[in-house]
């Protein structure tokens, strides 16, 4: 096996302490030993997070990354622009939002009392009190997001399309608050995209929590998207809401406004029965259908995964539910060649 790391480095920009270069993404890449036909795979870590979500497991084991290798593909593991190791210049990228705290990371990804009516989780590998050191070793990754989504959003759309553009084609992986920029490069270049693995992207679609650091104004991101019949302002995009289930749904109004650059990528929608990300994986699909996509929903239980929350491949079991994703590629890898 081979490895390394590079930076995927942005245009230089005036800074008080003079030129600098604009959000660069530190980018960890592994390769097999021997000739692989596997796609290489870009993961794009989520939330507050950085990179190492998929090196290993806060309780020490191997994650995605080196399984992935081991498995024949090509990796690439980026820290998002402002996060890790990707350095975070507030005089250049802005003002930082609030650091989320402990107290809601467990309630994402542990579950509890004061979460949602959910299974519990049976596959975090530590308290799920939160009070040892496993998950003190989760929280330790967790930062602050850019106060401003917009750019924050569009900065993530540029790197990942110049990190595509130096690769070639590829599988992106994305998870959680991840998700709006993978979008945005699928949307940009859908020609560099082989499949895009939404790991519990964050939503549901057109979210608006602007407290939390996440809006969703143009129905996948905070910055604009690529419809069809095109758009110059995001009040174009006429929704109404479908009271259904516990989190309300949001739809455009018909005729909808399409998104024929995505709509040219394979969707994986994949979500865990323990996580609250599972009361609106169904509003995802909905949306991608309605601007064209082809998604297919991957929820773990179906497929006989139980007990996993939001940080599945985190969790004891990361090797099975990896497993579900490699078998979805292989299946799409099969039609494209039948």
């Amino acid at each position: 096996m081979t490895r390394g790391s590079f930076w995927v480095t942005g245009d230089r920009v005036q800074s008080p302490a003079g030129s600098v270069l604009l959000a660069p993404m530190y980018v960890e890449w592994e390769t097999p030993g021997a000739e692989s036909d596997r796609p290489p795979i870009v993961l794009v870590h989520g939330g507050g997070g950085q990179g190492t979500d998929y090196l290993s497991t806060p309780d020490g084991r191997p994650g995605w990354a080196p399984l992935l290798v081991e498995a024949g593909h090509p990796v690439y593991v980026v820290d998002r622009p402002g996060h890790g190791r990707s350095p975070h210049d507030p005089a250049v990228l802005g003002p930082l939002a609030p650091t989320w705290g402990a107290e809601v990371l467990q309630m994402v990804f542990l579950g509890g009392p004061d979460g949602p009516p959910l299974p519990p989780n049976t596959r975090w590998p530590g308290a799920l009190d939160g009070t040892d050191e496993v998950f003190s070793q989760f929280i330790a990754s967790q930062g602050p997001l850019l106060a401003d989504t917009e750019r924050m959003h569009a900065l993530e759309r540029d790197r990942l399309v110049s990190l595509l553009e130096r690769i070639g084609p590829a599988v992106v992986v994305a998870h959680s608050a991840g998700g709006p920029g993978a979008y945005l490069a699928a949307d940009t270049r859908p020609d560099l995209v082989r499949a895009l693995v939404a790991v519990e992207t964050i939503g549901p679609p057109f979210l608006g929590q602007p407290q939390t650091g996440m809006t969703l104004p143009w129905g996948l991101a905070a910055a604009p998207m690529n419809y069809d019949p095109p758009i110059s302002d995001v009040a174009e995009l006429k929704v109404h809401t479908v009271e259904e289930g516990p989190v309300p749904k949001m739809l455009q109004v018909e005729p909808a406004h399409t998104l024929p650059g995505l709509a040219q990528v394979p969707i994986a929608v994949v979500t865990a029965q323990a996580s609250p990300f599972r009361f609106f994986d169904g509003h995802l699909v909905d949306f991608l259908d309605q601007v064209g996509c082809t998604s297919t929903l991957l929820r773990l239980e179906e497929h006989g995964i139980e007990g996993n929350g939001h940080g599945m491949m985190l969790e004891t079991n990361n090797v099975e539910v990896l497993a579900v994703i490699t078998d979805w590629l292989a299946a799409l890898a099969a039609e494209v060649d039948a």
